[in-house]
């Protein structure tokens, strides 16, 4: 079956940066973003190079520099769940809790049961202390049977809120 102009642009796009992604996976940050910095040369509508702009500056602690990939690659590609979720969960991380709300909701428009929206939220509004709703997607996310690590983490903020504790920070 051929593909749509849609998809041909998207596989374009994607092997462009397929090299890139295997690269992150084996944690090399700085060469990731130097190959990506090439990509984009090329061709600054690339989704996927902000997005993974966007996770190798996260992972080098550069927050706000990730913040504004992961922005480009939605504004580029605003059905782009990946991107968005990591946006919401960047916001949260920034302590820009009201952004993080609005990027997670916004993804789970497009993808109900997403779990770092879901994950987002549930901090975001422990963060703001609004209890019910942080227990609401906090339990969510628990739901999509996340690792473990983000598994303790949302079982503990899950144990303050019932305590009364909050606005809960982690």
């Amino acid at each position: 079956m051929a593909l749509t102009p849609e998809e041909q642009l998207d596989r374009a796009h994607w092997e462009a940066v397929e090299e890139v992604a295997e690269v992150l996976q084996e944690g090399q940050f700085h060469q990731a973003l130097y190959l990506l910095r090439d990509v984009v040369r090329v061709d600054r509508k690339n989704p996927y190079v902000y997005y993974f702009m966007g996770i190798a500056f996260y992972e080098l602690g550069q927050l706000e520099e990730a913040r504004d990939a992961f922005r480009a690659a939605v504004k580029i590609a605003p059905g782009y769940i990946g991107a968005r979720g990591s946006l919401a969960q960047v916001l949260r991380r920034l302590r820009d809790y009201r952004g993080a709300i609005t990027e997670g909701k916004a993804t789970l428009a497009l993808r109900k049961d997403d779990p770092d929206a879901l994950h987002a939220l549930g901090m975001a509004y422990a963060a703001l202390g609004q209890r019910s709703e942080a227990r609401r997607y906090l339990e969510a996310f628990l739901r999509s049977r996340p690792e473990y690590e983000a598994t303790q983490e949302a079982q503990l903020v899950l144990q303050l809120l019932e305590r009364g504790h909050g606005p809960i920070e982690l």
